[in-house]
Parts: C-alpha cells; structure tokens; sequence
C-alpha cells in the first residue's frame, strides 16, 4: 500500500470519529524507522478509543499490517504502529504536557485544503488627506502654596 494513501486513509478515519488537531509529519529525512507521524486529539478517553478503533478498523480493511498498539487500556494516550507510519492520538491536556509537536519540528504535510473560511470583514480605510485628530492634553493641577511639611508658607521679613 501506498504510503500517502494509507496516511490519507488514517486522517479520514480519523476525522469519521470528528477527532480534531489533526497533523501529520514526514520523518523520512530524520534516522527514525518511520517515514510518517500522524498526531490527532480526542475531547474523551471514550473518543480516543474510539478514534483509535476506528483507524485500526479502516486501515485492516485496506490491507494494512498493524505491527502494535500502545495504550489502549488507559485510553489517554493510544499509539498505533503501521511500520512506516505511527499514528498518536490523545487527550487535549497529555498532548499539550508532552508536545509532540515541538518533538518532531517541521511543517504538517496538509492533505486537503483547509475548509473554506468566510472573509474578514475589511476595516475602513482613512483618506490621507485626512488629518489626525489631535490628542487632548491632560488638566494640570494648579501648584499648592503649601511646603512639603503641610504648612502654608509665608513671605520671610528682610532683617
């Protein structure tokens, strides 16, 4: 099977289950036994178990040898092994304490284009002839006749 295929086939099993952050990494340039990670999360350990199931599921029927799966009892972690590609998913808060991401560096592979986005709504642009308004300056207080003791000064007599 071909690779690109069978990470294409885990992001749609994936995204089946609505599994979320969903990236994948090409790791052929680094000394791993992997060429792909694929790296997806699940609001719930049912949802993780769940997702991961579900991948195994797609994958098997598709040929797929799956050399191993790790986690699967605690369901906040769960790593399955396609050889040449290894597929985590996990629970938002162990992905945000281990940071895969920063593990593996790089740019995701996108897969498919991102769903279109609505436009932004344009902000009004000012003429340049326009002048800018100027600054209101701030009220100064007006100078006490008092010393820094408290007391109100009086004028001294010349001797």
């Amino acid at each position: 099977m071909d690779l690109r295929t069978k990470h294409q086939a885990v992001v749609d099993a994936i995204e089946d289950i609505k599994g979320h952050d969903i990236v994948v990494y090409n790791t052929a340039s680094m000394p791993t036994m992997f060429e792909r990670v694929v790296i997806a999360s699940g609001d719930s350990t049912r949802q993780v178990k769940a997702l991961a199931d579900n991948v195994q599921d797609k994958l098997k029927a598709l040929g797929a040898h799956i050399y191993g799966v790790e986690g699967a009892a605690n369901g906040e972690w769960i790593l399955v092994d396609f050889g040449d590609l290894v597929v985590h998913i996990m629970h938002p808060t162990v992905r945000s304490f281990y940071n895969l991401e920063e593990l593996w560096g790089g740019k995701d592979i996108r897969l498919k284009a991102p769903a279109a986005k609505k436009p932004a709504k344009r902000k009004s642009v000012k003429p340049k002839s326009a002048k800018p308004k100027p600054k209101a300056q701030p009220k100064r207080k007006p100078e006490s006749k008092a010393k820094a003791g408290g007391k109100a000064s009086r004028p001294r007599r010349k001797r």
